[in-house]
């Protein structure tokens, strides 16, 4: 109970519980939306969704500073790929809230003149770029020790080079299958870097479909959504599942 407490006291923890429920219900409003004796319910999922995704932009007020704090924290890590791909995320993650701040006072009618889908627009772009640096980032942590698994290994080189027509296509495919067998067993030496990979992909589903790279589902953007709620509380709970910047 009294860590229950000390979650919820959390302004990151109460952001998680709301964006798990508003995922929740986006996911099960379209999963009923087609049924006639569900419309009442679809109705009040959808506000609940909506009075999420409000609470959740008054929670994110003052995340500005702490994003500009962490770019200036990450810009003094010793290596090079973690320190520009983490600045980056964190610095376009600062611009995300300030844009989310202005939609949020649109929302109350404090700025009611606002361009809101010029705003919203901008919002997901850095949103989307955040991502993409974080996911550089996740790309890099497996390459390294892909790398290293490589070197403690030391076999097997020059072997593609030595085989021709059909023996390097089967050389190959056992290389394709060494690298996924590889990846999977680093994954799972590695629970904070494959939930940081998993929440980073599941997050894309947003700001492909928002600004028209992939369009998806409601649905899938719900299931997605819920999911990467359900690991950042996780890592919230437990800090050492959490990867380290």
């Amino acid at each position: 109970m009294e860590s229950f407490v000390d979650f919820t006291n959390r302004c990151q923890g109460r952001d998680q519980l709301f964006r798990a429920t508003q995922y929740t219900c986006m996911l099960l409003s379209y999963l009923i939306e087609n049924k006639a004796d569900k419309k009442k319910l679809v109705m009040k999922l959808k506000q609940l969704e909506s009075s999420m995704s409000s609470g959740r932009k008054m929670f994110r007020l003052g995340n500005m500073v702490h994003a500009l704090v962490a770019a200036r924290r990450t810009a003094e890590l010793p290596e090079v790929v973690p320190r520009l791909c983490l600045t980056a995320s964190h610095l376009s993650r600062a611009l995300y809230f300030v844009c989310d701040a202005v939609l949020w006072l649109r929302s109350i009618g404090l700025q009611p003149h606002v361009d809101k889908p010029k705003w919203h627009t901008w919002a997901t772009k850095c949103y989307y770029c955040s991502l993409l640096m974080n996911l550089a980032r996740d790309w890099y942590e497996i390459y390294w020790r892909l790398e290293q698994a490589a070197l403690e290994e030391k076999t097997k080189e020059n072997f593609f080079w030595q085989k021709q027509g059909e023996e390097l296509y089967d050389v190959k495919s056992d290389g394709l299958h060494t690298f996924l067998c590889q990846l999977f067993q680093i994954l799972k030496r590695n629970p904070p870097l494959l939930l940081d990979l998993v929440k980073n992909l599941c997050d894309l589903s947003g700001p492909l479909d928002t600004l028209g790279i992939y369009k998806t589902s409601p649905g899938v953007i719900g299931f997605c959504g819920l999911l990467s709620s359900l690991v950042g509380i996780l890592t919230l709970a437990s800090p050492h599942l959490k990867l380290k910047q």
